[in-house]
């Protein structure tokens, strides 16, 4: 493959990330980032992913020399399911946008050749490629964010499924009777350990009367609580915060205790924002693991933070475009 580097892209329930990777890999540069604003559709976010991809490629170019050739292409991660074979988006639940022709309306505004994967599946790649799961055999990557994804990879390879919506670890249910998802099913994993639904339940609790310092910390407008203001009210001590992320941990257990059980995986990394909670989420995690999966498979699977909290969406998404133009 000629080019000396590959623009990533991710497109997050959150953020809009632009970079310059090293085709042979390495760390990202000329990083640009901006709030997605998913209502005002994905006309607008193609928009300003090439605005910004025009002004990595041109700050990249000015540090590095050369020209714009040197891009080999573009590799793009966003949320789904997708029809890889077509470069569209689906439906995306958290972004709200359907039939959408990502892949071509990216390639040709900056007339380079594009990749399109899940989101979840890039980041996965760049922590096996470049971060916390280099080397590994058998990795499950999980992202923890504004919704919950997930990719296994298997000997180099991402396993896409048959029609690329493997792996939908949000999309699995946990409670047959439970919260209904923006996906229309109810009691998904995303329903309870995504960012916003952390936020919904502790606003939950508090209605029911939970005594909190969580209204305090958002001026009494409960409606400003983020799973942020939840981590900072447990730093803090709150004990319906601490209460809240455990119970997160534990129904995040269940769903990564049948992945242990079902691909008996080498590594676990956990990728996105909810890992902020640090020690509190990973201990009580790795404890209901240990409590619902087979011994064997839990003590062969290390469970780890990524190495890449940033970065990992750009680099995968980079990696995705190396590994499918090499094929």
């Amino acid at each position: 493959m000629k080019g000396r580097w590959v623009l990533g892209v991710d497109i997050g329930g959150t953020n809009l990330v632009v970079a310059a990777v090293p085709a042979t890999g390495g760390q990202p540069s000329a990083i640009r980032s901006e709030a997605t604003q998913a209502t005002r559709g994905p006309d607008d976010a193609v928009d300003r992913i090439v605005a910004m991809a025009n002004e990595v490629i041109e700050e990249t170019l000015g540090a590095e020399g050369g020209q714009r050739a040197d891009f080999a292409g573009i590799g793009i991660g966003c949320p789904g399911p997708l029809d890889l074979a077509e470069g569209v988006i689906v439906t995306t639940p958290n972004l709200g946008w359907d039939g959408f022709p990502i892949r071509m309306r990216i390639s040709e505004a900056l007339q380079m050749p594009a990749s399109l994967d899940n989101d979840a599946n890039c980041a996965t790649f760049g922590e096996w490629w470049q971060g916390a799961g280099k080397g590994v055999g058998s990795l499950v990557g999980v992202t923890l964010g504004t919704g919950i994804g997930g990719g296994y990879i298997e000997r180099g390879r991402l396993m896409r499924g048959a029609s690329g919506s493997a792996f939908e670890l949000g999309h699995t249910t946990i409670n047959f009777e439970g919260r209904t998802c923006r996906c229309g099913n109810r009691g998904c994993l995303e329903a309870y350990t995504s960012g916003p639904n952390i936020a919904a339940r502790a606003r939950d609790g508090l209605a029911a009367g939970r005594p909190s310092i969580l209204p305090e910390l958002v001026g009494g407008d409960v409606e400003r609580i983020t799973a942020e203001t939840v981590y900072e009210a447990l730093v803090r001590g709150d004990a319906f915060s601490t209460d809240l992320i455990h119970e997160t941990a534990d129904l995040l257990g269940i769903g990564l205790a049948n992945v242990v059980n079902l691909f008996n995986p080498q590594m676990i990394v956990l990728v996105g924002g909810v890992t902020r909670a640090g020690q509190h989420l990973l201990g009580p995690l790795r404890e209901s693991i240990e409590r619902r999966a087979f011994p064997s498979a839990v003590g062969a699977c290390r469970i780890v933070p990524g190495a890449l909290p940033a970065t990992a969406g750009v680099i995968g998404a980079a990696g995705v475009f190396v590994v499918d133009r090499v094929a």
